[in-house]
């Protein structure tokens, strides 16, 4: 493992290289990984340091194992990664499944929070959408989502845009979401909030602040999602 810092396991270093080359697009979603003696043997190293290296991708999502057939690199598919990401739901965690409303995008230069989050410079060109979104026939979250424009050239000419975006970032343009990092606080309804929303001014709101990391280490959106909680309520379970 040339060039890896001597005071990371040896394991870590596997998992280093190989996550790189999946963020490097060496291997894509959905595609097979050489068998674990194919990279011991690359790579200088035992079979089972190669194993531990993948159980803690796989651990991860990464990637996925199938039975007898091998190890392939995750792809998102609109159920996966709404079950992941999407955490609404009805009160006693039942989960919701969320359908699009109406949206506009547009481009425009950066602000300053926004190059600081993105790790971009101040005004360089992202891409901006705000949508609604419906559950069970009635408007309950209004999005705002910033994507730098470099990493994602000409997404807002993609028509129509898939309800879970990360879809598309992975198929399209070789972006893999792995983690997102979110902040919750209270607000009340506003005057695009009601609209969307169809909600009085001033009704509680949740807001959502979401950083949306890739696999590489990258923040690559930021989401801010204004969510009636009238019906719904933000589900996690911590083990």
């Amino acid at each position: 493992m040339d060039g890896a810092p001597g005071f990371r396991p040896l394991y870590r270093q596997v998992y280093d290289h190989l996550v790189k080359q999946i963020s490097t697009g060496v291997w894509k979603a959905a595609e097979a990984l050489p068998s674990e003696h194919a990279l011991a043997s690359s790579l200088g190293v035992s079979q089972g340091t190669v194993r531990k290296a993948l159980d803690a991708m796989a651990s991860e999502n990464l990637i996925e194992r199938r039975q007898g057939k091998g190890t392939y690199v995750s792809q998102y598919n609109e159920q996966s990664a709404l079950f992941r990401f999407f955490r609404m739901a009805h009160p006693g965690g039942e989960k919701v499944i969320p359908d699009c409303g109406e949206k506009s995008i547009s481009r425009r230069p950066a602000n300053a929070t926004e190059a600081r989050k993105l790790a971009i410079k101040p005004d360089d060109m992202v891409v901006e959408l705000r949508r609604t979104r419906w559950v069970e026939g009635r408007p309950a979250i209004f999005e705002m989502i910033v994507l730098p424009l470099a990493l994602f050239p000409d997404i807002d000419r993609y028509d129509p845009l898939p309800n879970a975006l990360y879809t598309l970032y992975q198929a399209e343009f070789d972006i893999n979401i792995v983690q997102a990092e979110e902040e919750l606080h209270a607000d009340i309804a506003r005057k695009e909030d009601a609209s969307r929303l169809d909600l009085p001014l001033g009704s509680p709101i949740l807001q959502i602040d979401r950083i949306a990391i890739d696999i590489a280490g990258r923040p690559v959106e930021l989401r801010t999602s204004r969510c009636d909680t009238a019906r719904l309520v933000y589900a996690v379970s911590i083990r």
